[in-house]
């Protein structure tokens, strides 16, 4: 159905042969981690749609075009092309603004890479706010910036201005690695950003060298707290549970949301091309929703004021 409903919004502005391609595939539906079905250099330039962050979709792999129709009527119903066959009204789009990165996730990319989309193949910066438009014209009202690593393009705050502008959008997200957000965020939110998800796997700095093969994690704690000073509430954390790598870690985490509007979402490992996953590795939802139950009735009994927690299970 969502291939229906984007090849229908993409005649609508390009006719019938559009200067990009449509290539339907599978999808989490959750930013920081590309499909479980195909290789991160797959999520390179992409769109999807989907009603929850939780829901499958599709992905319209998108190359450069030259010429932009006059844009569509915003009269913000939502179309019927937005609407599944079970009735479900799929509101919430998210676009991927680049497929660089600036850690190397054990479980997302290999040590040495992959090899880059030349950047006349990316979307422009008016791209995405014609495609943005088309689909908020026609009911959606969220918008989720992902990557790669969306805060590198050096035009994100541009891109946040403008989409935030866009009449009928209600909520303008990001998922980031946080490793250069805290002197970007304050003119983020200037431009409109109003929700915000930082991945960090790990509390241990030398576990996340490890795991990102990179430096930087007090520069992710430093985003977190950034973005609580700055009034995002809640700030999204996302930790993807790795056995034997950091799922002893899952009660430290819940210890984060005591005294701070932090809501953790602890994600299941999942495999895809290149990350060496292993059913061993794997601590399914089951298991880490017994853990969160069983340290959050101890400290309700000690009278600690939680703030939601979410378990994301992805499938």
């Amino acid at each position: 159905m969502m291939r229906r409903c984007v090849s229908l919004l993409v005649g609508r502005c390009f006719g019938p042969q559009p200067p990009f391609f449509l290539a339907g595939a599978f999808t989490s539906g959750f930013g920081h981690i590309p499909s479980s079905q195909s290789s991160y250099k797959g999520s390179n330039g992409c769109v999807s749609v989907s009603d929850d962050p939780s829901c499958s979709g599709y992905m319209a792999y998108t190359t450069s075009c030259a010429g932009l129709a006059e844009p569509l009527p915003n009269d913000n119903s939502v179309s019927d092309m937005l609407v599944d066959s079970f009735g479900r009204m799929h509101t919430y789009l998210r676009i991927s603004l680049t497929e660089r990165c600036n850690l190397r996730c054990q479980y997302c990319m290999p040590a040495e890479g992959v090899e880059l989309t030349p950047n006349s193949k990316l979307l422009s910066r008016n791209e995405i706010i014609r495609l943005a438009n088309i689909f908020v014209a026609s009911g959606v009202n969220k918008i989720r910036l992902t990557g790669g690593e969306p805060t590198i393009r050096s035009d994100i705050e541009d891109i946040c201005s403008q989409l935030s502008g866009l009449k009928g959008l209600k909520t303008l997200a990001m998922t980031t690695n946080g490793l250069v957000l805290t002197r970007k965020l304050p003119k983020l939110k200037e431009s409109g950003l109003n929700s915000i998800n930082i991945s960090l796997d790990t509390l241990v700095p030398a576990k996340f060298e490890f795991m990102t093969r990179r430096k930087g994690h007090n520069k992710v704690l430093e985003s977190i707290d950034a973005a609580v000073d700055l009034g995002f509430r809640p700030v999204k954390v996302n930790c993807v549970v790795i056995r034997g790598v950091n799922d002893e870690e899952i009660c430290d985490f819940v210890e984060l949301t005591r005294d701070k509007p932090i809501n953790v979402r602890f994600i299941e490992f999942m495999p895809f091309d290149g990350n060496v996953w292993s059913s061993k590795k794997l601590v399914s939802y089951a298991e880490m929703m017994d853990r969160v139950v069983s340290v959050s009735s101890s400290i309700a009994l000690r009278g600690s004021k939680i703030t939601q927690l979410t378990l994301q299970k992805i499938s």
